[in-house]
């Protein structure tokens, strides 16, 4: 029981309809759980990892688990938190962006045995119903139960369009617990509203109880929601070294949440006065996590030698193109080319040494391209 109430306490914000319900029918039977991801991106990250993580812990006490990939959603695309319509993409763009999913998701899983994961795509049911299926589906809801969303109720405050297929992919993703039959959905805060449609589905269609499992948002590292459309992510898959100079990077106030989200660490067994000796623990540790001791260390010493002594890394493993102006060079070292020329307009940008004070410079071969204090690239074909 300690072990269950560990799992639904650590990261988690909230378990609906009951968390002592969901604890007593973990101890009579194994239950089956899922967790979705739209392949928007190629990536996955340490905001997604959360939910992963979550996802592994039920996974070792002996739970089924379900990895499922929106290959069908995520041509839609999940309007959650969204102030417009997301761009729509094609059934190529999604099945490249999700060639690489599960590889990247054993990094978090396991998916073999004991009790081994199980991946599935929503194409294989949702791609199949015809009108008349749709039809069926969506008329076990109203369009005020869609209209309530937040995001929606503040579109319409500012005169902006709703789209009928954002409407419909809270049904899409409900009815995924229906096909599979889910004792348990797992998700970001921001997936509330898609969850609990899925538990009425569930009621309605298979007179089941559905539970709920929400866990916090990371926050990116640029101060807003870890997302893949926003590009302020970091990648699981990414180099240790830049992994873990984009760690060190992180808002100070933020240590605590990223060492209970994405570490087993307990923060209170950190000194998070001294912030700069936490985050290179913290930063060692979630290297540790997807790329080994071996490589965490090394990370370490890499950022010690470049970063607090001042010396060039001996070995750039990050490159940027040749030829091309330093506010296209830097946009691709950051968020976005907004926040590329802010640096360079701040001083913050220099290519061997000096500082750049003019943004359509071009790139040439052999060049060192620094970024703030902590990153750098260097030029090549």
């Amino acid at each position: 029981m300690d072990k269950i109430d560990e799992v639904l306490t650590r990261s988690v914000k909230e378990v609906l309809p009951d968390k002592d319900a969901l604890a007593k029918l973990m101890q009579k039977k194994k239950i089956k759980i899922y967790l979705g991801i739209d392949p928007s991106n190629p990536q996955i990250h340490l905001g997604n990892a959360v939910a992963l993580r979550k996802l592994r812990q039920f996974q070792d006490l002996g739970h089924k688990v379900i990895l499922l990939i929106g290959d069908f959603t995520g041509m839609i695309g999940d309007p959650t938190d969204k102030s417009a319509a997301r761009k729509k993409l094609t059934k190529e763009e999604v099945e490249q962006n999700a060639n690489t999913y599960k590889e990247q998701a054993a990094k978090i899983l396991r998916f073999e045995d004991p009790n081994p994961a199980e991946v599935k795509f929503n194409s294989k049911w949702l791609g199949k119903l015809s009108s008349a299926d749709w039809i069926e589906l969506i008329s076990n809801l109203t369009s005020q139960q869609l209209e309530e969303r937040d995001m929606f109720v503040a579109r319409k405050k500012e005169g902006k369009p709703i789209f009928m297929h954002e409407m419909i992919y809270p049904i899409m993703q409900g009815y995924d617990s229906v096909i599979m039959a889910v004792d348990l959905e797992i998700g970001g805060t921001d997936q509330t509203f898609n969850m609990l449609v899925g538990r009425h589905l569930m009621k309605t269609l298979k007179n089941k109880e559905k539970f709920v499992l929400t866990v916090p948002l990371l926050i990116g590292t640029d101060g807003q929601k870890m997302g893949k459309s926003t590009g302020n992510f970091i990648p699981i898959d990414d180099k240790p070294a830049d992994m873990f100079g984009k760690i060190m990077s992180i808002r100070d106030d933020l240590l605590q949440q990223y060492f209970e989200l994405c570490t087993d660490i307990d923060p209170k067994s950190v000194d998070l006065t001294r912030p700069l000796l936490a985050k290179k623990k913290l930063a060692f540790e979630i290297v540790k996590i997807y790329h080994g001791e071996k490589a965490a260390k090394a990370a370490e010493e890499k950022f010690e030698s470049v970063h607090q002594k001042g010396a060039l890394p001996k070995n750039l493993d990050i490159s940027v193109n040749e030829d091309i102006s330093v506010i296209d060079a830097v946009s691709t070292l950051v968020s976005s080319k907004s926040q590329a020329k802010r640096l360079i307009d701040q001083g913050a940008v220099e290519i061997d040494g000096q500082v750049v004070k003019e943004g359509k410079t071009h790139t040439k071969k052999g060049q060192v391209l620094k970024v703030g204090k902590k990153t750098y690239a260097k030029v090549e074909e």
